[in-house]
């Protein structure tokens, strides 16, 4: 597949893009280098090659979850800058 001035074009509209000449020029290189790139992985010899699930051989450590002691509500409210009886209070952000 060659990408031309067309292509460029019809895909900057599509996606609400505007170039101007010299720019489209670099956009119709460089998506042929994309294109070319593509075409040479193609090329590759994947035969006998697991598909990779994750890049790494790295697993997550799981825990139990376990019930911690937590602080009481005097104590979340002691330094708050305004506080409403059991609440913080916070500047309005929506109507």
């Amino acid at each position: 597949m060659n990408v031309d001035k067309e292509i460029v074009e019809k895909m900057a509209h599509l996606s609400r893009l505007y170039f101007n000449e010299e720019d489209e020029g670099k956009m119709v290189k460089s998506m042929n280098d994309i294109v070319n790139w593509v075409a040479q992985l193609e090329q590759v010899d994947t035969e006998g090659v697991e598909p990779l699930t994750h890049m790494t051989e790295e697993e997550n450590n799981w825990r139990e979850d376990e019930k911690k002691h937590s602080i009481s509500h005097e104590q979340a409210l002691k330094n708050a800058p305004r506080k409403d009886s059991d609440y913080f209070r916070v500047p309005k952000v929506l109507d």
